[in-house]
């Protein structure tokens, strides 16, 4: 299990749009250079960051693209899943009926997946874009680092 290349050139362009003053407007040639993300990958995941409502565009002379939101209001979990969809370690804690074995009945794995995968899914989500820019700024972290955007 792995976070794929598209998820990470994600992260790179929402920390890029959060660090910019508010207002900001940046180009997408600025940014795929900025935070070495190849051109092609960049305008294939800004949709999906639009539609999941963490970035908003702007047609035109002078367009781009800015944040949605606030960054202590995007974690990395709603990037994550922008990119990916929802997080499921097995199909069975999403599709009971996939399971043979009728995961909740007698599976001995099936409850230890779905608790890792609560738990993936809480840590994920307190993470903010917010946070991990504190964290590159030296401030601490005991406040900043794991806020809960939600």
């Amino acid at each position: 299990m792995q976070i794929n290349q598209a998820t990470d050139y994600a992260f790179r362009a929402v920390l890029y749009l959060a660090q910019q003053p508010p207002g900001t407007v940046a180009e997408a040639q600025v940014i795929a250079c900025q935070q070495v993300v190849p051109m092609r990958y960049l305008l294939k995941i800004m949709p999906s960051l639009i539609r999941a409502g963490l970035v908003r565009s702007q047609r035109g002379s002078g367009g781009g693209y800015a944040l949605a939101r606030g960054p202590q209001d995007i974690s990395l979990l709603d990037i994550i899943e922008a990119i990916e969809g929802p997080i499921s370690l097995n199909r069975c804690l999403t599709d009971p009926d996939s399971c043979s074995r009728q995961a909740a009945s007698f599976c001995q794995v099936h409850q230890v997946l779905a608790d890792i995968q609560a738990n993936l899914i809480r840590d994920l989500g307190s993470y903010t874009i917010a946070g991990l820019l504190s964290v590159g700024e030296g401030r601490d972290t005991d406040n900043d680092f794991y806020s809960h955007p939600k």
